[in-house]
């Protein structure tokens, strides 16, 4: 019955995304700019998946954000879910 208490409280998996958000500072290298004095540009956002950075533009932020939220709260109840199969099977009730 926990089982099925999770399973029911799962957030849906529309907006699952897998990644992390990285937020990054940058120079760009023209003289006499303020990020030559240390006042470096940004931050600009980027998701990186799978070895790779996708650049997040700032109006999209907070939308990514509120995404990974959901995707690790899918995770958790995946794990916690799993972790109950597993306690089934060594009782040999898994259905």
């Amino acid at each position: 019955s926990r089982r099925d208490r999770l399973v029911a409280a799962m957030p849906q998996a529309g907006p699952f995304l897998a990644g992390s958000l990285v937020e990054q500072r940058r120079r760009c290298g023209k003289e006499g700019c303020r990020c030559a004095r240390g006042e470096l540009h940004g931050p600009y956002a980027y998701l990186s998946v799978a070895g790779r950075m996708v650049y997040v533009p700032a109006v999209l932020a907070d939308a990514v954000r509120a995404h990974l939220e959901v995707t690790g709260r899918l995770q958790a109840a995946l794990e916690e879910i799993s972790a109950i199969n597993l306690e089934l099977l060594a009782r040999r009730e898994l259905d």
